[in-house]
């Protein structure tokens, strides 16, 4: 049986880190409209760390949710 406050919670944190990550890729995406080369790549970090995270979260909370 799932914990369904835990996995409420995980698919909540797996939904803030993708909301980030989309964050980081706006601006990405601004940055290089503006040609602002090096701040597209510091958003681009950001944007796949991010990603990652939610990534990893988003497995954790489907797979709890799949129990």
């Amino acid at each position: 049986m799932t914990d369904t406050n835990t996995a409420s919670g995980l698919h909540k944190q797996a939904a803030g880190d993708h909301e980030a990550a989309a964050k980081h890729h706006y601006k990405a995406a601004e940055s290089h409209d503006q040609n602002k080369v090096s701040d597209a790549k510091g958003n681009s970090k950001s944007a796949m760390e991010s990603s990652t995270t939610a990534h990893k979260h988003s497995t954790e909370a489907c797979g709890m949710s799949a129990k």
